[in-house]
């Protein structure tokens, strides 16, 4: 068993509430099996809802008291190159409760407020990540190093939106942020296929972070149904779903013999993402029907075997220590 570090509040970077949007993920791609499944995928909705608001609360705590105890490992979070793009995770954390708030229990003025704080913030950050872009190779500039399937967080999770704000009454603000999330997804899309040429696939710690780019389509697919988009621009973006699905499913040995980190949580929200689309497009009955639940079923066992591994990583000690990996510099 690995010792528990001294100072483990330390490193309880803002990746940590990528727990909250797997859960939330998950949460809502059971609202999507009420029609097939009844009370009983309404109560799992609600029991799995439940727990990603109290992780949440618990997090956010947490994150306060590092914050008040721990200022500067939070400023080296928000200059690191890779860790910067976590920051995005907090407030789609918020914009996620909200939406599983209203698909749970419609709108109202809690459910507003958290759609609100959520869009505004991620909208905020979005600006400061490409921001820094502008910099260039000066401290704190994007490095091709630093481009990995991150980045993907804080420009995309802008899709989001549409999918609470439509039924709250604020169809056009979420038009808008949806485009912003749709302009850049093919942007960071095409810097990481440069990055995959110049200086090959990021590292291996890393490399969970790959499913990362089943979301946006995935969550794009939905959105833009909400948004009064035909169901064909559902399938389209469910036929793109399946393909980096596949893609990234191709480096899951590589994945497992890595030790495991809160970045293994970068899978959940993904897979719980297109076990969503899957069921918004699954007829009542059918072939695609059982696709649609085995896509559920999956996120569901891997979500759970996730959060088996990381009370297993808390309890030894090596969830909350010190990243191994080197600084990246700009060249």
């Amino acid at each position: 068993m690995s010792p528990h570090h001294p100072t483990p509040l330390k490193f309880l970077m803002p990746g940590w509430f990528a727990i909250v949007m797997g859960l939330s993920g998950l949460s809502l791609a059971w609202k999507r099996a009420e029609p097939l499944m009844g009370e009983a995928a309404l109560a799992a909705s609600l029991a799995i809802g439940i727990l990603a608001a109290l992780a949440f609360a618990t997090l956010a705590v947490l994150s306060i008291l590092r914050m008040q105890r721990y200022a500067q490992a939070l400023a080296e979070d928000m200059k690191h190159p890779v860790r910067h793009a976590f920051i995005a995770a907090i407030p789609i954390s918020l914009i996620l409760l909200a939406t599983v708030l209203h698909a749970l229990e419609g709108p109202h003025g809690l459910t507003v407020g958290l759609w609100m704080l959520g869009s505004v913030v991620q909208f905020g950050v979005t600006v400061w990540v490409l921001s820094r872009w502008l910099n260039g190779n000066k401290e704190g500039g994007m490095v091709w190093a630093g481009v990995t399937p991150v980045l993907f967080i804080p420009v995309v999770g802008n899709v989001l939106v549409p999918l609470a704000g439509v039924g709250l009454g604020y169809p056009q603000w979420s038009a808008a942020q949806f485009g912003v999330g749709i302009f850049f997804w093919p942007v960071v899309m095409t810097l990481l296929v440069v990055r995959m040429g110049t200086m090959g696939m990021w590292p291996d710690r890393l490399l969970p972070t790959t499913f990362i780019a089943v979301a946006p389509p995935a969550v794009g697919g939905l959105a833009a149904m909400q948004l009064g988009a035909p169901e064909t621009i559902g399938w389209l973006c469910w036929g793109i779903g399946l393909f980096f699905l596949m893609w990234a499913g191709s480096v899951t040995k590589r994945i497992l013999t890595q030790p495991f980190a809160i970045t293994f949580w970068a899978i959940s929200f993904p897979l719980a993402s297109f076990a969503a689309l899957t069921l918004r497009l699954s007829p009542p009955a059918g072939f695609f029907t059982v696709i649609a639940m085995m896509t559920l079923a999956l996120s569901s066992v891997v979500i759970a075997g996730l959060a088996l591994a990381t009370y297993k990583g808390l309890r030894q000690g090596h969830m909350l220590a010190p990243e191994p990996v080197a600084t990246i510099t700009p060249v």
